[in-house]
């Protein structure tokens, strides 16, 4: 679960990270009034989840009320790369000497937390590692052991930090790692982490990413889930306890298991087909999970037919027929539907097909079969009649 910056601060905060004072604001009136509050000069900031604001023009100083009205104005309702703007955060501007990067993450290769850090702040990581490799300090933590302040210290000295906050960026590291853990967080970056004219070491960003399957855990970080942004049909999907991930294709996938879905994807591909969604309603899916699932699919306007590629092995095939009669007699789909039921009770479940007797529902009996008759009807529904 990905948090928008301010969110991401909040987060930080609770572990005492040395943050700029900010206030969030969701229109124009209140942004103005965030401003005053905060003191001018301030940084009216864009908040959606992608890096790189300030080039897109998403991030603006104010100098006074006037200003922070324009910036705000200007800001609120801005397309950056197909992220609308919905929130604003209003950050006191730091004066700021050195610009540092730290970033926490756990390295999947080396099966072990990895803590990063470079004086090289400000720049994209990628940047930095292609073009300064020498500035970027790395270090694996052992869980067991934890993080220490030999290990800060090692990582200021190979970064080159100023000798004079080696210890303070020691101690921001230490923390940031402290909400890795204790938020079971899957990054944890600052980009950048300033020194002020005082010599002070702060974070003047978050960008955090927590494990969505350890929510259950912390019910504060609950609540700070950007739902609104959220896709439609995931939202809808996710409400219904479905996996389901938004694609640009027309054409609508379900499945029982993510390798399987994952596999029809790749055919109905192969066969010229593009996908419209990953739908993967899970082994031992009943006829509600399939009725939910359908009307997931066919809600995205998009889908010109959906194919129904179901393995039965926990998931019973007969309880994936009866979701989907009961699926069309509720929703009454007009695209066509592509049906490949095998393993258990399949002939139970076309023999249920076939005394339903759908309307533009087509059973094949293989995986290639099934991806190619989907794309065909789904061409044909795409062309429009001759006049």
């Amino acid at each position: 679960m990905d948090l928008l910056e301010y969110k991401g601060q909040q987060v930080l905060a609770r572990h005492g990270v040395p943050l700029f004072a900010g206030k969030q604001a969701t229109t124009v009136d209140e942004a103005v009034a965030a401003a005053q509050e905060v003191g001018f000069p301030v940084a009216v900031k864009a908040q959606v989840k992608i890096g790189g604001r300030g080039k897109l023009g998403g991030i603006k100083v104010a100098d006074s009320v006037d200003e922070a009205r324009e910036h705000a104005t200007a800001i609120l309702g801005m397309d950056l790369r197909g992220h609308t703007v919905h929130e604003l955060w209003l950050q006191k501007a730091a004066e700021i000497e050195s610009e540092y990067y730290g970033a926490i993450v756990f390295d999947r290769a080396a099966k072990a937390t990895l803590v990063m850090f470079s004086t090289q702040g400000g720049m994209d990581i990628e940047q930095i590692a292609e073009e300064h490799p020498e500035a970027l300090a790395r270090i694996h933590i052992d869980p067991l052991v934890g993080f220490h302040p030999y290990h800060g210290r090692r990582l200021a000295y190979e970064a080159g930090a100023a000798p004079d906050v080696a210890r303070q960026v020691g101690e921001l590291l230490a923390k940031l790692y402290e909400v890795f853990v204790k938020e079971e967080a899957t990054l944890v970056e600052i980009n950048p982490i300033v020194v002020t004219p005082e010599r002070k070491v702060m974070a003047l960003d978050a960008k955090v990413t927590l494990d969505e399957n350890s929510i259950f855990r912390h019910p504060d970080n609950a609540a700070l889930e950007d739902s609104g942004a959220a896709d439609p049909q995931e939202r809808m999907a996710s409400e219904r306890g479905l996996t389901y991930v938004k694609l640009d294709g027309d054409i609508g996938i379900f499945g029982n298991g993510a390798g399987l879905v994952m596999s029809t994807l790749d055919v109905v591909a192969h066969a010229g087909g593009a996908p419209a969604n990953f739908l993967d309603a899970g082994g031992g899916a009943k006829a509600d999970a399939i009725v939910a699932s359908v009307e997931v699919i066919l809600s995205n306007p998009n889908v010109k037919a959906v194919l129904f590629n179901v393995f039965g092995g926990i998931t019973r095939c007969d309880e994936v027929a009866k979701g989907l009669i009961e699926a069309y007699g509720t929703l009454q789909p007009s695209v066509p539907f592509v049906v490949r039921l095998d393993g258990t009770n399949d002939v139970e479940a076309r023999r249920l097909m076939s005394e339903a007797q759908l309307p533009n529902v087509y059973a094949e009996a293989t995986m290639d079969g099934a991806a190619a008759k989907v794309v065909e009807l789904a061409r044909k529904t795409a062309t429009p009649p001759p006049a």
